[in-house]
């Protein structure tokens, strides 16, 4: 509801391409603020076409915001990131980056700053997470500010990233997976936390003030990942315990995808802080804004689950299996090309109109196929390399119906088989993006 109060107070929200930053912004457009959204990136989204484009990792002094902040009332940092990687940089976004956002707000005369931490933070620092997030808390309370410092617990909503989209993938295996070593969740709604964000931005709200966003209950992994499948309409399955050296790798499997440029949750920073746990005292919380936490159970019962939601269920580990398959098809496909399989190669373009430059064509597709598998293993230019690779099939089709029009009434169906491929290509580009 848009009201006096808040028509034309200008809020800058920072990391509004995430999880609880999308939905922070969505909230306060919807109160009647005026919003000014920057991210690392642009988005394309509906009402975000004006995204100022500043990356906290690479903003490291307060001049590099003095333009975002002019005339802004309140600021709210949602960036973050879990784990050092090729696109995450975790103490310049939320320790250096974050001070350099705080000391410019202290310039520009804005008093008012939420920041987003981490829960637990405050008591024990397992990772470099947590080390980073402290940091920035500590910034920001050294500055003549009314900050407020949030501490959610992991955050669950209708949207989902990171560690809540992966309760969804997990309920949909067929055996219930159990890491060891994993803490207690107090899990929270994030239609709680976006109301304790709007809460504190009016002036006249408690400042100066840290809260753990904690939900009712307390669960393990495991617990919540039952009622997540009963939500989605599974029955109960069999709860399968991974041993700890097969948990290590999957942590490893994780880092190594991160340094490609991909954000898996399960990485080895993950792997600490959930053996700490995501517990805290709501206590504080209610009592300085009211706001009494959802929990778990109530949340899902009023939002059923949909097709859509079965769907990214379904899809979730199927989809880095896709980003493992197809670069090493592509790459594999390129070495043989050039090894074991050449005389094969030679022997397709024999008695065509271009059997003279058979050994360069052959040379050249390898490496094309190869250099299409690195593209599609870097998340980077994984886009660009679906496409290279859906041009790549459609020009086999289109050469081998001309050159060995024989070829598709082969048993082993060569050319038959590039249709699947194609397509499973064009399903890759459909599930890529990962919010």
């Amino acid at each position: 509801m848009i009201s006096d109060r808040t028509s034309g107070k200008k809020i800058l929200v920072t990391g509004s391409n995430g999880l609880i930053g999308t939905a922070v912004c969505a909230c306060l457009v919807a109160r009647g603020y005026v919003v000014v959204r920057t991210s690392r990136s642009k988005s394309d989204r509906v009402g975000e076409n004006e995204t100022i484009v500043i990356d906290m990792a690479k903003a490291l002094s307060p001049e590099d915001w003095r333009l975002a902040l002019s005339d802004v009332d309140a600021v709210v940092n949602c960036a973050g990131a879990l784990q050092d990687s090729a696109r995450e940089h975790m103490t310049e976004v939320h320790a250096t980056g974050a001070a350099a956002l705080f000391r410019a707000c202290e310039l520009a005369g804005v008093r008012r700053v939420i920041q987003f931490s981490a829960i637990g933070v405050d008591r024990e620092l397992p990772s470099a997470f947590s080390a980073s997030k402290r940091a920035g808390e500590e910034s920001l309370m050294k500055l003549d500010l009314d900050w407020i410092v949030l501490r959610p617990s992991v955050v669950l909503g209708r949207s989902v990233f990171g560690a809540s989209a992966l309760f969804r993938g997990l309920a949909a295996l067929p055996v219930l997976p159990s890491m060891p070593n994993t803490g207690r969740l107090q899990v929270v709604q994030l239609d709680d936390v976006v109301e304790t964000v709007i809460f504190f931005i009016e002036a006249d709200s408690p400042s100066r003030i840290a809260l753990d966003l904690a939900g009712p209950d307390a669960f393990s992994m495991e617990e919540v990942i039952a009622q997540y499948r009963r939500w989605l309409g599974w029955k109960d399955t069999v709860v399968l315990a991974i041993p700890s050296w097969a948990a290590r790798l999957l942590y490893r499997l994780g880092d190594a995808a991160s340094a490609l440029g991909w954000r898996p949750p399960m990485r080895t920073n993950a792997s600490l802080e959930i053996s700490r746990g995501a517990t805290g005292d709501a206590g504080p919380w209610k009592a300085a804004t009211g706001i009494e936490a959802q929990g778990l159970s109530v949340a899902l019962a009023v939002n059923p689950a949909t097709v859509q939601d079965k769907w990214f269920a379904n899809l979730y580990f199927i989809k880095p299996a896709i980003f493992i398959v197809l670069p090493f098809f592509w790459i594999m496909t390129g070495i043989i090309s050039l090894t074991t399989g050449w005389q094969s190669g030679l022997q397709l373009l024999v008695g065509t109109a271009v059997s003279a430059l058979a050994a360069p064509l052959v040379i050249a597709g390898a490496l094309a196929d190869a250099i299409i598998g690195i593209l599609i293993a870097i998340r980077k230019t994984a886009r660009l390399g679906l496409w290279g690779a859906i041009c790549i099939c459609v020009f086999y089709i289109l050469t081998g119906t001309v050159l060995r029009p024989d070829l598709w009434n082969e048993p082993l169906g060569p050319l038959m088989k590039i249709l699947p491929i194609l397509l499973l290509h064009l399903a890759a580009l459909a599930i890529l993006e990962e919010r």
